[in-house]
């Protein structure tokens, strides 16, 4: 079965840098897109960033544009997103997902789940 393993959450300060990783193993991983998400206390999950299966098309949700940077190694079956310039609204649990079918860009598969905070 598919499985999702993310990493590299933690506390930072405002402005400050992390980089997520998510490790995919159970299927082909250069075959499918991916994606993180993230979810605030009290608020719905939200799309984050995604990219294809060859990371040449990288897709981001409107706040995170400039700050954030997902990439793909698909000789590791890893998924990495740089975030620079953290803001206390960015505060939530980040989760990784995988496309259910390839093309669909339709996220079915979850990790589960890393925090990131950070302080004003």
């Amino acid at each position: 079965q598919v499985q999702l393993v993310e990493s590299g959450g933690g506390l930072v300060q405002a402005g400050g840098s992390l980089r997520l990783s998510c490790a995919a193993s159970g299927r082909t991983f250069s075959s499918y897109a991916m994606g993180w998400f993230r979810q605030a206390p009290g608020k719905e999950r939200e799309f984050v960033a995604g990219i294809n299966s060859s990371g040449g098309v990288s897709r981001y949700t409107e706040s995170v544009k400039g700050r954030f940077t997902l990439s793909r190694d698909n000789t590791k079956n890893t998924v990495y997103l740089q975030m620079n310039s953290l803001k206390p609204e960015d505060t939530a649990v980040y989760y990784c997902a995988s496309e259910t079918s390839r093309g669909s860009w339709t996220f079915g598969y979850w990790g589960q789940g890393t925090q990131v905070t950070v302080s004003s």
